[in-house]
């Protein structure tokens, strides 16, 4: 990781210059009020009545699939096989203007490729994703749709497969910080601004470990994703009445670069008989992000390929 380079927050766009100043014609304050129409301000959005201030107002907004004129931010979008990488290509094609962000410099290139802006940053580090916030407003304005799809390992903090009774403090906390922190981190730098402007959408994601089931060794992962849909669920009543729906997407066995040969298997052995594509969770994350899901929050998506519900192999 390149912790405090002087340049790691300034955003970086297909066909523009290294390092950009983070100014962009219609950025900023004007932009930002240019998204919002008059219906969708406190008063229309975030349920409250304007008669008593207790019961909640019956309005609807429309069930647009499309994310036009709305600022995104994909956290864990590295890899151009991964999850994240589909889920900024599927919000950039709905019409959102993308952030995507991962621990090197190798989110430029997929920057490049999706025609999306990126960052470099490590968000188990709260210095730096508060940074981070304002190097997204300052260049893309406020963030409207925030992912926390950040917490997979890799080679530089390879994942830790100990049994409990072997598991070192620093060990259980590294996959805590990987898995858990970065969405409590992220989610707490960006929800304050959608909640005062009554709109807005969290879609963390978890795992079928966990939430659903577990492995041996894999304790601290289990733990750390069990508490993403915790975090989802209490975040999601803390700003239900402001606009901002939180929802959590738990994948089971994805077909990505990071699989390994026996989770491929294991793929082989669900209900449909193979493993799930990074576009196939993607699809169900984008549906969460737009105004159509409006009535969903503190819920918990699993993606499994109905592997969760099988009760037994059938003979």
């Amino acid at each position: 990781m390149e912790t405090g380079s002087a340049d790691r927050l300034i955003g970086q766009r297909a066909g523009e210059a290294w390092p950009l100043d983070g100014a962009r014609a219609g950025d900023g304050a004007e932009r930002t009020g240019a998204r919002r129409s008059a219906g969708e301000g406190r008063g229309a959005g975030d349920g409250r009545s304007a008669g008593d201030g207790h019961q909640p107002a019956v309005v609807a907004e429309p069930a647009s699939d499309r994310l036009d004129g709305r600022v995104a931010l994909v956290t864990g979008a590295g890899s151009p096989d991964g999850i994240g990488y589909a889920i900024a290509r599927r919000l950039s094609a709905l019409g959102a203007e993308v952030a995507i962000v991962s621990t090197t410099r190798r989110i430029h290139e997929r920057a490049g490729e999706l025609n999306v802006t990126g960052f470099v940053a490590d968000l188990t580090v709260e210095a730096e994703v508060g940074a981070l916030a304002d190097a997204v407003a300052e260049q893309l304005g406020a963030v409207d749709v925030l992912v926390n799809n950040a917490g997979l390992a890799s080679k530089a903090s390879p994942e830790v497969l100990r049994p409990v009774a072997q598991l070192s403090l620093d060990e259980w906390r590294t996959e805590i910080d990987r898995n858990l922190t970065t969405a409590f981190l992220v989610s707490r730098a960006f929800v304050t601004g959608m909640a005062e402007r009554g709109w807005g959408r969290v879609v963390n994601l978890a795992a079928t470990a966990g939430p659903v089931n577990a492995l041996p060794t894999e304790a601290g992962y289990a733990a750390a994703k069990a508490g993403v849909v915790g975090l989802t669920r209490a975040l999601a009543m803390e700003l239900v009445a402001d606009g901002v729906t939180v929802n959590a997407v738990a994948p089971g066995i994805i077909h990505t670069a990071a699989s390994t040969f026996v989770e491929l298997k294991q793929g082989l052995g669900t209900p449909i008989g193979r493993p799930g594509t990074p576009d196939e969770v993607a699809s169900a994350v984008a549906y969460l992000c737009t105004p159509a899901a409006s009535y969903i929050t503190g819920q918990m998506l699993v993606v499994d390929g109905g592997n969760s519900v099988r009760e037994a192999d059938y003979r």
